[in-house]
């Protein structure tokens, strides 16, 4: 069976129930994608975690991480800026941490990470921006 994306409806849900968004490849560059959703959803509300193993300090004025395994709270959800066919080990690692969403944004599909975490018990979005799914579902903020 073909991957389905969740109803826009439960997207809103899961959006609105989310605080802490690990950003998995989120890069020290402003001119970046990553980094602006990244600063779209820490201005909506949302708490980032940077996870980039080749940065030291911090992103958006918060610690950066080298792994998922390395964030000392808990993770709602893990949206992923990596190539598609680096995301398996990054889907491993979500359901290891006991994350709610796995997330990959826009033009990042895998069919097998998909099975990996929706057999951690994590819902699963691909192929869809995180910045633009709230900004739709949830205009006035959370």
């Amino acid at each position: 069976m073909a991957f389905e994306n969740p109803p826009r409806e439960r997207i809103k849900e899961l959006l609105a129930g989310a605080s802490n968004v690990a950003v998995v490849g989120l890069s020290d560059k402003p001119d970046r994608v990553s980094y602006m959703v990244a600063e779209a959803m820490q201005k909506k509300g949302y708490r980032i975690i940077p996870v980039n193993p080749t940065v030291s300090g911090s992103i958006l004025g918060e610690a950066c991480y080298a792994s998922l395994s390395d964030i000392p709270e808990p993770v709602d959800i893990v949206n992923v800026f990596r190539r598609s066919e680096q995301v398996v080990p990054v889907a491993k690692e979500a359901v290891k941490i006991g994350a709610k969403v796995f997330w990959l944004q826009q033009g990042i599909f895998n069919e097998e990470a998909a099975d990996i975490a929706r057999a951690g018990g994590l819902e699963v979005i691909m192929d869809r921006c995180i910045k633009v799914e709230d900004s739709i579902l949830l205009p006035g903020g959370k």
